[in-house]
């Protein structure tokens, strides 16, 4: 019997893709030109093709690297072996690629095809996943499309006998976008992205610190020569004055416009200035725009001392972050679950993220839309190529422009909008603080600082909040305005008061399972206290995601990564001195996300959260795999649990079971993170994301003050004029706080539901448990379309 077989491809990515130009005749024969300019390889890739090949396990096919991409296709022989579970142990925290990457001119020829699809035929194999960017998997649909004329010929050489074409008939292809430049349309990240701006922003922190004490400006190229996603985030993420992008370029007249904004900064008392360049910036008339050329520029006109920096290829390198590890896993998943899947009518697809949701969209309509927004661009079409590019893209270059193309209104608002931090202090706090304060004053209200969150508030600790106060709050970690955990409900009367006294009009509240259940408190007072009666509105920001209403919450990533860099060096310490399990304790509070989490980033054995029951036989289960894995050549083990999980087997129990049961097998050391989980400087994820919720918020806050302005004062007691900003599956959302009630736990404190708990049996399938995956929920086969591009590409498009 023919057994189905999956190929795990490492494919470089082409920064100029292979360009196709050709035809395709009823014989299947397609004439290709491609042209090849480099090889790349990104962050969290490892992870994605470790989740390939283990789920391709589980589900019982044979699972093959082929070493050296497209190269050691052609080339066959020791370039394709099979795959085995521990050959991909320990890869989660490397980065680049194991299976290695090469330039491949014969790929590019029939002659090399032909020799390609003969070793995959020889080998019984029917399913390709690729990972790489648009060129890489625009040559694997070619290779598809001409797949039937291919073994025609190697039949008619005699190289491979009828029954042998029969069994391989069909190719399926399934694609994951590797690329750091995020240039693949149809996906809002693409793997090892954020890996990349880990890197560039760590680089930002350590300029500014010396740019602020020697009053310079700073100028930094970043990579994207097609696409100006790293510049634009990463403009964002440390509050840079100006950004250069291809898909926007600046006006003509840039340079005025430029000086002119530079000196207002310094003017505002700022004592540094940041331009962020991507590679591939250019001018109206097409020119590139150069970091040397804005130094000259700078230098001359105004006289500052001005470095440039260019990053280079140090932003492709070091260890994956735990956002790409996560992705990699989730879409190494989905790509097996298309293939086994896929029929001989199903399109080459390419599994992609949509907000929070893994999709499956047909490969060649997103590489034709990432073509579209290149033939825009050239066409001075401009506010289309930011469309095109996904509304990840648009609505980051928008928050940009509210804050970076400043022009401070000459008449106020008369309105006093207060922004309060709750709860327990976390990493991207003051990111939030900044874009909202920012975002009020450039819309003319007069904004205000509480300190110390409901308590200063009932104490009257708050004054004025200007532009300055908040420079240089996006890289600053815990709280700056101070947060505690106090709730409003015990000085209700005093906060109504103060509301009055301050003549507040709105409440930006941004923390974590506090804010929301002190902004359903202020909601029930409204009867009582009309000074009350004004919109709010609750950002969630705490390590432990626990806020019903969003699906992330600012601090989480911070803190994940935090915990994946503590187990990395902890499964180190373990690979070395071998047969050693780590018991980790993570925070979170009952709610399971972060050990979850880390746990898939991590590659943890098992994970304990509060929101999955376990008892005494299903630690024994965790202790005899354990065992077992001992007796293999991955001889350590690595188990997380949330702080409350069970009350009964304590961080301390667990670990003196597994050392008692291990004993003579293996020994057990215990970690208890701490608060360290909740301090560091943010993420770029936790930056962007408090970025644009905080601008959202201000934004939403000034439509519902003008809703609920009569007869000349503010008065606000529907349930939707005090809502949760929050992320839902693809976008962002505003709830009422009255309408998540239902659907909160309020003695546990967490919502309950969470979408992240469909993600524990990869957890323990990649940790190789025999369990049964679910799969009644498929995820269907989305399309994505061009305005540009009226004709089907692959089957008929949706309008």
């Amino acid at each position: 019997m023919y057994v189905h077989s999956l190929v795990c491809m490492w494919v470089f990515h082409c920064m100029d893709g292979l360009k196709c130009r050709g035809s395709i005749n009823y014989t299947g024969v397609f004439q290709l030109e491609m042209k090849l300019t480099l090889i790349l390889s990104v962050s969290g890739m490892n992870a994605a093709v470790r989740a390939t090949v283990r789920v391709g396990l589980y589900t019982g096919a044979k699972v093959f690297f082929v070493h050296e991409g497209y190269q050691g296709l052609v080339d066959g022989g020791d370039n394709i072996r099979p795959a085995t579970w521990e050959s991909v142990s320990m890869m989660l925290q490397l980065g680049g690629t194991v299976i290695g990457s090469a330039r491949c001119k014969d790929f590019q020829t029939r002659e090399g095809r032909l020799k390609a699809a003969l070793n995959l035929v020889k080998r019984g194999i029917t399913n390709l996943c690729v990972i790489g960017g648009d060129g890489s998997l625009t040559g694997a649909n070619q290779f598809r499309t001409e797949w039937s004329g291919l073994l025609g010929e190697l039949i008619s050489k005699g190289k491979i006998t009828a029954e042998e074409a029969k069994c391989a008939s069909h190719l399926n292809i399934v694609g994951m976008v590797g690329s750091i430049d995020n240039d693949f349309c149809g996906t809002d990240m693409t793997i090892g992205t954020d890996s990349a701006l880990h890197r560039i922003v760590e680089v930002v922190d350590s300029i500014t610190t010396t740019a602020q004490s020697h009053q310079r400006a700073f100028i930094l190229e970043v990579m994207g020569r097609h696409c100006g996603y790293l510049a634009l985030v990463t403009a964002l993420s440390c509050g840079a004055d100006w950004v250069f992008i291809p898909e926007m370029p600046p006006d003509d007249g840039w340079e005025d416009h430029l000086c002119r904004r530079l000196m207002e900064t310094r003017n505002r008392g700022s004592r540094l200035n940041v331009i962020i360049v991507a590679e591939g910036a250019m001018g109206r008339d097409g020119k590139p725009i150069t970091c040397d050329q804005i130094k000259e520029l700078v230098t001359k006109r105004l006289g500052y001392d001005t470095r440039a920096t260019i990053l280079g290829h140090v932003q492709r390198g070091g260890t994956p972050s735990a956002f790409d590890r996560i992705l990699g896993s989730r879409m190494g998943v989905e790509a097996v679950m298309a293939l086994l899947e896929a029929t001989p009518d199903t399109p080459a697809c390419v599994v992609s993220l949509s907000g929070n949701q893994a999709v499956r969209l047909p490969l060649m309509e997103c590489v034709q839309v990432t073509k579209d927004v290149t033939i825009a661009m050239k066409e001075g079409k401009y506010d289309e190529a930011v469309k095109l590019r996904g509304k990840s893209f648009e609505n980051n270059w928008n928050t940009y422009k509210l804050l970076a193309h400043v022009h401070l209104p000459e008449t106020k608002s008369n309105i006093n909008v207060a922004v309060l931090n709750v709860g327990a202090p976390c990493a991207g706090m003051n990111a939030a603080v900044r874009a909202a304060v920012r975002i009020g004053i450039i819309q003319g209200h007069s904004m205000l600082a509480v300190h110390d969150g409901f308590e200063g508030l009932a104490q009257g600790k708050i004054e004025s909040i200007t532009w300055n106060s908040v420079g240089g709050w996006t890289g600053k970690g815990g709280s700056v305005l101070g947060t505690k955990r106090t709730l409003p409900a015990k000085h209700i009367e005093e906060i109504s008061l103060n509301i009055a006294k301050y003549n507040i009009h709105a409440l930006v509240i941004i923390g974590g399972f506090e804010a929301f259940s002190g902004g359903l408190e202020l909601v029930h007072a409204r009867q009582k206290y009309e000074e009350l009666c004004i919109p709010l509105v609750v950002i969630p920001a705490t390590v432990s995601n626990n806020v019903p209403g969003s699906d992330f919450s600012i601090g989480a990533d911070t803190a994940l990564n935090t915990i994946t860099s503590t187990c990395d060096r902890i499964k180190q310490s373990a690979a070395g001195t071998k047969r050693r399990v780590f018991i980790i304790e993570t925070m979170g509070g009952y709610c399971g996300y972060l050990a979850t989490m880390s746990g898939l980033a991590a590659g943890a054995d098992a994970a304990y959260i509060f929101e999955e029951k376990f008892n005494i036989r299903d630690l024994e289960v965790n202790v005899e795999h354990l065992v077992e894995k001992m007796k293999t050549t991955v001889k350590r083990g690595l188990i997380l649990r949330n702080e409350n999980s069970n009350a009964n087997y304590t961080t301390d129990f667990i670990f003196n079971l597994y050392s008692e049961e291990g004993k003579g097998i293996f020994d057990c050391r215990k970690n208890v993170l701490g608060h360290m989980q909740q301090g560091g400087t943010p993420t770029p994820f936790d930056r962007n994301f408090a970025t644009k919720m905080g601008a959202k918020s201000v934004l939403w806050l000034t439509e519902k003050l003008k809703e609920c302005y009569r007869h000349g004062r503010i008065f606000a007691n529907s349930q939707d004029s005090a809502c949760v900003l929050g992320m839902r599956k693809r976008g962002l959302m505003f709830q009422p706080l009255t309408e998540l009630k239902e659907q909160t736990d309020f003695e546990h404190r967490i919502p309950r539901t969470a979408w992240w708990l469909k993600l524990r049996p990869i957890l323990k399938i990649l940790a190789k448990y025999k369990i049964n995956l679910d799969t009644s929920e498929h995820t269907h086969m989305e399309h994505i379309i061009s305005k540009r591009t009226p004709v089907t590409l692959s089957g008929k498009m949706k309008e």
